[in-house]
């Protein structure tokens, strides 16, 4: 066993194109540590429906140029195969670890295998991809970016033609041709041959971005920004002059791209401690509200001026703004249907259905929203918005911010607030309140054996509150495709279980409806949606034995 795993490891190494991972793998070898070994030829990392992620290493368990160059040779089979032969495929990047050096591994991929290649002129925000697939006539584009996951990761991520995120069955067809693909030495990688675009397309993509705004709304909302070490600075303050918008603060030890995102535990907008910076500079500059991107800019975090909050400073849930923005939206007059996922508040059902509008719910993850038929408006709870589905099929941080602060402007305008607003909502349809139970986990088992748990034994009620159905997603329903998940519906309630798909997490989400008679009654409605929150977390938690 042993003396094969090291075979397997020196076969690896002799293909390796990359010196850091070569002189890795080969220190690993020399060591004879079996341990780590084991863990990075346990299997290869599995392409689905977010395309790859991982952490950075030696060996088919990690990304390196080896596993992609392997992908990009699937991708590019997988394209012909479709009759693509010299289409082209648009290839942006993050800033992170290794970013550019997958990206120019693909390009030379896509070259030699008698594709067209453009690869962005810089580090971008995601949004600008799925914006340049559609625009430049594209069949298909590949991002690399690991999105706000830990600093040593990093992911490939893969649109279609159609601008959106790849979906089954192609996400399987193209994990076949990735295994397909024989010795990477057959690969073909020229060292030149694709284009590296001008800054044309993002120029086009700012110029998209006004779309999102009503002509002559109010411009006057002033915002505090970070891009949480990521490369949404520069694009999003040139969307902000383009629309006349105060230019934002910056919060300026996250600025610029670092790879090291070396302020934050997590470059996650969403995680504890990730906001501190922000709200700091926020006590100092005092401005109307703070927007925070993720690192690759496609999810946007909105924190508004809370004195009933520590520290004066209270983050939206993404619920909250998804919510908003819609409310915005119907107040706006626009048509279409109003599109979200299914672990997200269902407040937005009630919004559309109240302004005569469609409404659909879809499986987790914007590859499903941005399907939808006549989608005007889409958001998932994990901070993604899609406010300009015409322009990018996906979440797009930079139109989201835009947008919010567009609301901000008309609210301010009439001496209100974000809050004021959310305020309205619970009167017109009884408070929404929402909450999430997540655990990440060194060991996957941990996730396996909590949904078999449930599954086994589903919980009779939480908090006290009886569970009218349990539904195992993993069957399907009438309106979604199978997925591996647990829905339970409770007397004023929902909870939805799921393995996270980029993550090794657990992900729980729960949503309690707490009728409000009038606006004397929202802070008991208040008390009693986290009173029930809190006893669901719990009763959740010890029913899945995590």
């Amino acid at each position: 066993m042993q003396h094969d795993l090291i075979a397997q490891a020196r076969t690896w190494l002799a293909e390796d194109p990359d010196p850091e991972t070569r002189g890795e793998l080969g220190a690993l070898i020399e060591a004879g540590d079996t341990q780590e070994l084991a863990a990075r030829f346990a299997g290869t990392l599995q392409f689905g429906t977010a395309g790859l992620r991982g952490e950075l290493g030696a060996g088919p368990m990690r990304m390196n140029r080896s596993v992609v160059i392997r992908a990009a040779a699937g991708l590019a089979a997988y394209l012909k195969a479709q009759g693509q032969e010299g289409g082209l495929v648009v290839v942006g990047y993050d800033a992170r670890y290794k970013s550019e050096d997958f990206a120019r591994d693909t390009a030379a991929v896509m070259t030699g295998a008698g594709l067209r290649a453009g690869v962005l002129p810089r580090p971008l925000p995601t949004p600008v991809l799925a914006y340049a697939i559609r625009h430049l006539g594209a069949v298909a584009g590949v991002e690399v970016t690991a999105s706000h996951n830990p600093p040593r990761d990093n992911g490939y991520k893969v649109y279609l033609g159609d601008g959106s995120q790849i979906v089954p069955p192609a996400d399987g067809e193209i994990a076949a041709a990735i295994a397909a693909v024989g010795p990477l030495a057959d690969v073909v990688r020229p060292e030149d041959g694709w284009e590296t675009l001008g800054d044309e397309v993002l120029a086009a993509y700012l110029a998209r971005t006004d779309a999102v705004l009503a002509p002559g709304s109010p411009r006057t909302a002033r915002a505090v920004y970070t891009a949480m070490h990521g490369v949404g600075t520069s694009v999003l303050t040139a969307a902000f002059e383009r629309a006349g918008f105060p230019a934002p603060v910056l919060v300026a030890e996250q600025a610029e791209p670092d790879p090291a995102f070396p302020t934050v535990a997590f470059p996650n907008p969403e995680e504890p401690g990730a906001m501190d910076l922000a709200f700091a500079t926020a006590r100092r500059a005092a401005p109307d509200l703070v927007i925070a991107n993720d690192p690759d800019a496609d999810r946007c975090a909105v924190a508004v001026p809370d004195t009933a909050t520590e520290g004066g400073w209270r983050m939206l849930r993404g619920d909250e703004v998804g919510s908003l923005l819609a409310a915005h939206l119907v107040e706006r007059g626009v048509s279409g249907v109003f599109a979200e996922s299914i672990v997200s508040s269902s407040l937005l059902g009630r919004i559309a259905e109240k302004a005569g509008l469609g409404y659909e719910e879809t499986l987790t993850g914007f590859k499903w929203i941005a399907r939808v038929d006549g989608l005007r408006y889409g958001y998932e709870e994990a901070l993604g918005y899609c406010v300009d589905p015409e322009g990018v099929r996906d979440k797009d941080g930079i139109t989201a911010a835009l947008l919010v602060a567009e609301l901000a402007s008309v609210l301010k305008e009439q001496g209100r607030t974000l809050l004021d607003l959310l305020d309205d909502l619970a009167l017109a349809h009884g408070l929404h309140a929402t909450d999430q139970l997540s655990v990440r986990v060194e060991d996957l088992t941990v996730i396996a054996d909590a949904m078999a748990r449930l599954r086994e034994q589903p919980p009779t009620a939480l908090a006290g509150l009886a569970v009218t159905s349990a539904e195992d997603l993993s069957q399907g329903t009438d309106r979604l495709p199978p997925t591996d998940g647990l829905r339970y519906q409770l007397e004023g309630a929902r909870v939805i279980v799921r393995p996270s798909g980029t993550e090794p997490k657990l992900k729980c989400y729960l949503e309690v409806v707490v009728p409000v008679a009038g606006a004397a009654g929202l802070p008991a409605a208040r008390a009693r949606g986290a009173e029930l929150l809190a006893g669901i977390k719990r009763d959740l938690a010890a029913a899945a034995g995590i």
